[in-house]
């Protein structure tokens, strides 16, 4: 339980609830168990006098004993209905606070996390381990106060009723395996907790899986990849199953082992009762005692098991939350008011296994030295896995260097705000990712500062109100999941509009034209031309016609600059710059004029 009570902080708010529902849990256990073991020991008998008693009940009298029976079952549902509504009230609050914890430190994470870890196990940690979480603290919740009380309260008609008449002295005897449940209670619910959270690990596995498929249901269908998939979603499946099975065969092996141990129990105290001659009448309160405080303990057991299970979806979430923030804002930030754009890198190399300590990995920027000068467009190209992409990931604080430092205007990027080093910076990527939601609100992209107007200018700007103005509805057209109802060419021109729109001092284009035709090519270069006036530009290039915006190009591979200067120069001087050109445009060097 105590992995349990950081989270009982989020109880504060509801602390009223909660205290409600722990009244009505004890009254519910009182009622339970002291209430109807003494109404069977002293009322049952007034009303059912022995017959060698020879004394009669009045009507009134009579009334009064039978009301007994439910006025105790009336305080008892009662109660007990508002402990679990309670109770409930309580934990879905919790559980909803631990999904949002969740969800909020995985928008603090860096990339480098989210792309160790699949995005399919990361929703499954989400959604399922919170909702098994849930479901078990919610069940938990309802006994957790009722069946502790419910066998003290067993315990003191006991207790009672063997003060009152010696000859019941040996039942306390009988409880004496109660202590002998401990022990299978501890050996399954650990057995019980690994299981859980193998189950969970194949739940997410397969949930992995099923993202991964949806996500490439194009590619799975050029490919003809239909049986590949069905097979590695069955294969998937199976393992759940059979680590579900596993949990189903702990969690419901315990009660089974408690019933006959308490039956031994209760064996042996109607056996002693037998040898003393006990009455019937008076034993019949006492067996019912003796199954009030056997049947908790039964309860108890379970309740270990749930919150093993629990504990097992919690270390998976304590996975995401346990995880340093290790990009984050310093906590005196440094001014961002005037922003020049002048960029240096200093002696810079990152990896993106860095975090784990794996140094034998090739770094993506190796000891890179580096300086933009404020209003410069420089060019970065060079071969996939070159590291470009990864260069230009820096200036956002994507990733921090895991040696070296990057400055902007002199100062260390990790002395600013995040929110403000962002806001500073405009980034078009290669492949945008669009929300299913308007054009309007695709471009705005929660910015509260712009109107109507100025996003349609934008989008004018970047031509995309060309194909906007086709829409039924125009700016509010939606978009589909992921921009799906837009070829590449219109998806980069919405970034483009995006990036319009935030004008920022620092622009980062990872390739904005490759899905564009020649047309629209020209024409967006043209706009872009404008847009990097007066602010210092990285421009990433795999086709080489977008460098006649750059001042500067550098060329890159594995990791490092090997050359710098302009086309005349590299393709003079650098043989893989050359080569890289030709592919595209033949052997012949061509001007950039």
């Amino acid at each position: 339980m105590k992995r349990l009570f950081p989270y009982f902080k989020f109880l504060r708010p509801h602390w009223l609830a909660f205290a409600g529902a722990l009244l009505c849990g004890i009254i519910y256990g009182a009622a339970s168990g002291f209430g109807l073991p003494y109404m069977i020991d002293q009322v049952f008998p007034r009303i059912f006098p022995r017959s060698d008693e020879n004394v009669g009940v009045e009507l009134w009298t009579l009334v009064l004993y039978v009301s007994w029976f439910p006025a105790v079952f009336a305080v008892r549902g009662l109660s007990g209905y508002f402990n679990v509504y309670l109770i409930n009230y309580c934990g879905v609050k919790v559980l909803e606070r631990i999904r949002l914890q969740v969800f909020d430190k995985l928008q603090r994470l860096p990339l480098a996390f989210h792309h160790r870890n699949r995005e399919g196990d990361l929703l499954s940690r989400v959604m399922g381990d919170t909702a098994q979480l849930q479901a078990i603290v919610l069940q938990v919740g309802n006994e957790i106060v009722k069946q502790p009380v419910t066998f003290i309260g067993a315990m003191s008609a006991l207790l009672f009723m063997a003060l009152k008449d010696e000859n019941l002295a040996f039942v306390l005897l009988s409880l004496v395996v109660i202590p002998l449940c401990v022990f299978p209670v501890r050996r399954i619910g650990n057995m019980l907790m690994k299981r859980a959270l193998l189950m969970q690990e194949q739940a997410g596995s397969m949930t992995a899986v099923l993202s991964e498929n949806l996500s490439a249901a194009r590619e799975v269908r050029a490919f003809n990849l239909e049986d590949r998939e069905r097979n590695r979603f069955r294969k998937s499946s199976e393992d759940f199953f059979m680590a579900r099975m596993k949990v189903v065969k702990y969690a419901n092996l315990l009660t089974p082992l408690i019933e006959v141990i308490t039956a031994v129990g209760v064996s042996a105290a109607i056996f002693q009762a037998s040898r003393k001659g006990v009455h019937l009448d008076a034993v019949i309160p006492v067996i019912v005692a003796l199954y009030m405080s056997y049947e908790p303990v039964k309860k108890l057991g379970g309740i270990h098991n749930q919150i093993k299970q629990a504990l097992a979806s919690l270390d998976r979430l304590d996975d995401i939350l346990d995880v340093p923030e290790t990009i984050a804002s310093p906590s005196v930030p440094c001014d961002m008011d005037d922003v020049r754009g002048e960029i240096t890198f200093e002696g810079v190399s990152y990896s993106y296994d860095n975090s784990d300590g794996d140094s034998e990995c090739i770094p993506a920027v190796a000891n890179l030295n580096l300086s933009l000068k404020a209003g410069e467009t420089v060019a970065l190209v060079g071969p996939s896995g070159g590291g470009k992409s990864t260069l230009a990931g820096l200036l956002p604080r994507f990733y921090d260097p895991s040696e070296g430092k990057v400055l902007l205007d002199g100062v260390d990027l990790r002395k600013f705000s995040l929110r403000d080093l962002r806001e500073s910076v405009a980034l078009v990527p290669q492949r945008p990712f669009l929300f299913d939601a308007t054009v309007r609100e695709n471009v705005f992209m929660g910015q509260t500062d712009h109107s109507d107007s100025e996003v349609e200018q934008v989008c004018g700007l970047a031509y995309a109100d060309e194909f906007i103005k086709e829409f039924r509805h125009g700016y509010d057209e939606r978009l589909g999941e992921d921009g799906s109802r837009l070829s590449g060419g219109q998806l980069q021109r919405i970034a483009l509009a995006r990036a319009f729109l935030k004008n920022a001092p620092i622009l980062v284009f990872d390739e904005a034209t490759s899905a564009l035709d020649a047309e629209s090519e020209d024409k967006i270069r043209d706009a872009m031309a404008k847009l990097i006036e007066g602010k210092t530009t990285l421009l990433i290039a795999h086709r080489f016609s977008s460098l006649k915006l750059a001042h500067r190009i550098l060329v890159m591979d594995q990791g490092r600059i090997i050359a710098d200067g302009s086309h005349e120069k590299l393709h003079r001087e650098c043989d893989l710059y050359r080569t890289l050109y030709d592919s595209q445009f033949g052997a012949v060097p061509q001007s950039e004029d």
